[in-house]
């Protein structure tokens, strides 16, 4: 009787933990993005941190700050060059948005003109730009929350490191694990983390770089703005870059620049396209030995749950799900299963 009134205490106790602890999660979905990047600056910093805290004895807390304005600098770069190169385009929308839909709605008729193709009408085209112009209040209300997240994210690094080995210390009580899953769960939690911290966007700007230049050769107009817009949705595996470059092409071509259509599109597949293909199977097998199929359906799962810090955590969940199978198989399934020791029997005289 005793030891039932013990596990109906232990079961609602967890009940009442888990409620509390989805409770907050849910009030903090708007801060997620920036906790989550929390967690991935602290597990490629760890090494190096806890190095010059606890061998070379420097100030905890002075070494914290030293990161905060390290990867304020690494974040600070993209975003200027972001608001540098899309701020012009978004400030002359907003201060003639007329001109802008009508030069907007002409270029696409004329595309369509030079292609002899009608797939648009004009009544869908107005409903287009009518639509992209309402939506830029939610970019520019999007861009609040990433200041938001970027100041939440540099926050919660700061005590991560600081208090680094406690938490460390305190995870591996409460995870009800045996300690060598445990250190497996670790040990694929840091190897999925710098795959993808580490080498998406390493690849994301080789593949901006290359398609910049390609841009720049073949006469593109605003060539540094779609290169970096095409080293953006590089991030995004198999068709990322072909959402900008196709358009161009297209575009291109329609405008009476045949030649350099062609080339661009040579450019666009045979170098821009397997410079993803070659960093892929290089940078990220080195950084860790990801799956492209763990890749893809992890980045789709992680933007839909994450936003943008999805490409990151996506196929770490994913990896999670076929790394805790294992471990559930190790635990509780293999015991269940393991093979029972015949008695040895008499050899025959």
């Amino acid at each position: 009787m005793n030891n039932f009134n013990e596990r109906l205490r232990q079961i609602l106790l967890l009940m009442l933990i888990i409620l509390l602890s989805i409770l907050c999660l849910k009030e903090l979905t708007t801060f997620l993005p920036g906790l989550l990047g929390a967690i991935t600056l602290y597990i490629l910093s760890r090494s190096t941190y806890f190095q010059l805290v606890y061998n070379k004895k420097k100030s905890k807390g002075l070494m914290a700050g030293f990161y905060i304005l390290y990867y304020l600098v690494i974040i600070g770069i993209p975003i200027t060059l972001a608001i540098m190169l899309v701020s012009p385009k978004v400030n002359g929308l907003l201060e003639n948005p007329a001109e802008m839909m009508a030069t907007a709605k002409s270029s696409i008729i004329s595309v369509q003109d030079k292609l002899g193709l009608r797939l648009i009408s004009d009544k869908s085209i107005n409903a287009w730009l009518e639509k992209a112009y309402a939506y830029i209040p939610t970019l520019l209300n999007s861009t609040a929350n990433l200041i938001s997240n970027l100041a939440i994210m540099l926050f919660v690094l700061y005590y991560m490191l600081y208090n680094g080995k406690e938490m460390e210390r305190y995870l591996n009580k409460i995870i009800p694990l045996h300690p060598d899953n445990i250190h497996t769960l670790a040990s694929e939690t840091k190897t999925m983390v710098k795959a993808n911290a580490l080498g998406i966007p390493l690849i994301s700007l080789i593949q901006g770089v290359i398609a910049t230049i390609g841009y720049f050769i073949f006469g593109v107009k605003d060539w540094g703005l779609w290169g970096f817009l095409t080293g953006v949705f590089a991030f995004f595996p198999v068709v990322g870059t072909m959402i900008v470059w196709v358009p161009l092409v297209i575009y291109t071509y329609a405008m009476g620049e045949s030649w350099q259509a062609v080339a661009l599109l040579l450019y666009s597949i045979i170098i821009t396209g397997n410079v993803d293909y070659i960093a892929r199977i290089t940078l990220i097998k080195r950084m860790g030995d990801v799956h492209p199929i763990i890749t893809i359906l992890g980045v789709i799962i992680g933007l839909g749950l994450f936003g943008f810090v999805g490409l990151v955590f996506g196929p770490l969940l994913l990896n999670y799900v076929i790394v805790l199978f294992e471990i559930y198989s190790d635990e509780f399934v293999d015991k269940d299963y393991a093979p029972v020791s015949q008695p040895a029997q008499d050899s025959p005289v």
